[in-house]
């Protein structure tokens, strides 16, 4: 039979090496001989531990100063409390960091956070033990027995487990790589849209429950800023749209809006001009000042864009707000070029721009609030960039059946078989 043996010494055995060397110190000529004599006949290692135990007798017997034996052994209760005090402390401040005050994660999510902290030592040294752990999560509301855990272990994981181990990096995965604002539903399409054929659909309550295992959310938008400063002198375009942001078709109706970031250089400001069939963006420009020339660089790569893809611009209209940059006579000089009619909405009305704002707003909260600080243009740009072409070709949107911008555009095309002719009218 194979088991710990103690390498204490037993105490019968230590009182008796003390009374040993007192009944033969006589026989010797000091005390070091007859505490020699002592370790040989009972075997202990040295004679120092002999004489480690008469003094210590002296001690409890008052003849000697120092700690005795009696307050040691108190004193070593009370650091042992004072350990285990601290460890359960540690403990109850790691078990609430990973409930975070909700209800009871599944017993699955308990065992995976034991396996994660079990064995870990303190600065006392005392280890964290299956049975303390278990102990301060009960506390918490989370009540799991060491027997439970330990069966848990080592039964084999159920089917479903197995799929929310595979399910969980890949939904990780899309959040990091969408620049962490997706919710449960945009995760979900996209996890099934990127699926391998044949495989089986993923559920969209199989996303949400793991997300909320994972701690992963959307990101939610706040209010936006309206950035117009008008020139009350300027000739303004009549509103063509009246607030109707739902053309037909692409290059029916294009709005135009910029915005403030701050960075640690000073201020920049991102300009956009949007399709508001699908959302697309088709040109945008970062400046460091507030001229027409920023929102006249955004409108020429729009045109440009449509102008590649060898698409007509009769007949579209451009919408804007009353910002002297957007009523400026370089603006006004690019849209007549193109054969494009201005239209402006209502000082002040986000709703007479509505569409362009939800895209500022989105920029906001995607890129621009997660990503601060800003250090100054050259970042900004190349982020934007990075951005927009993430926007238009990978982020689905609701409003176009959950297809990206560029991809619902796609869609339109092939079903009215319009030709890409300069020249032909959609």
């Amino acid at each position: 039979m194979s088991g710990r043996t103690s390498t204490r010494y037993p105490v019968e055995l230590r009182e008796r090496a003390v009374r040993m060397v007192g009944e033969i110190r006589p026989d010797h000529e000091s005390d070091w001989a007859a505490m020699t004599q002592v370790a040989t006949l009972l075997g202990v290692g040295t004679p120092e531990t002999v004489r480690k135990w008469c003094r210590q007798a002296e001690v409890d017997g008052g003849k000697r100063p120092g700690v005795t034996t009696q307050e040691s052994t108190e004193l070593k209760r009370l650091k042992r409390e004072n350990a285990e005090l601290r460890r359960a402390n540690a403990i109850l401040r790691s078990a609430s960091g990973f409930l975070r005050g909700r209800t009871r994660p599944a017993t699955a999510l308990i065992v995976t956070y034991i396996d994660s902290v079990a064995g870990h030592r303190d600065e006392g040294g005392l280890r964290w033990g299956v049975e303390s752990i278990c102990n301060q999560l009960t506390e918490l509301g989370a009540k799991i027995a060491p027997a439970t855990y330990y069966e848990h272990r080592a039964r084999k994981p159920t089917a479903r487990e197995v799929s929310d181990a595979d399910l969980k990096p890949k939904i990780a995965a899309v959040h990091v790589e969408n620049y962490g604002v997706y919710g449960a539903r945009k995760v979900w399409l996209t996890l099934n849209r990127e699926r391998p054929a044949g495989a089986p659909p993923i559920a969209r309550c199989t996303v949400e429950r793991l997300m909320g295992e994972l701690e992963l959310a959307g990101a939610v938008r706040g209010k936006v800023k309206r950035t117009t400063i008008s020139d009350p002198k300027a000739v303004k375009p009549l509103d063509l749209v009246d607030r109707n942001f739902r053309p037909l078709a692409p290059d029916r109706l294009w709005v135009a809006d910029f915005t403030y970031v701050s960075t640690w250089s000073g201020w920049c400001y991102t300009a956009f001009v949007i399709d508001a069939y699908a959302r697309r963006i088709l040109g945008w420009a970062v400046a460091t000042t507030m001229t027409s020339r920023f929102v006249v660089d955004a409108v020429e790569q729009a045109i440009w864009t449509r102008g590649r893809e060898g698409r007509d611009l009769a007949g579209l209209i451009a919408h804007h707000d009353h910002g002297v940059q957007y009523l400026s006579v370089a603006y006004s000089e690019h849209l007549a070029t193109a054969g494009i009619k201005p239209s402006t909405g209502a000082v002040g009305s986000s709703h007479d721009n509505a569409l362009a704002e939800s895209v500022i707003g989105l920029y906001k909260t995607e890129l621009i609030k997660p990503r601060r600080p800003w250090k100054g243009l050259d970042d900004l740009e190349i982020a934007t960039a990075e951005w927009v072409d993430w926007f238009n070709r990978r982020r689905p949107f609701e409003y176009c059946d959950d297809l990206t911008p560029v991809e619902a555009e796609t869609a339109h095309y092939a079903h009215h078989q319009t030709p890409a002719i300069v020249g032909v009218s959609n």
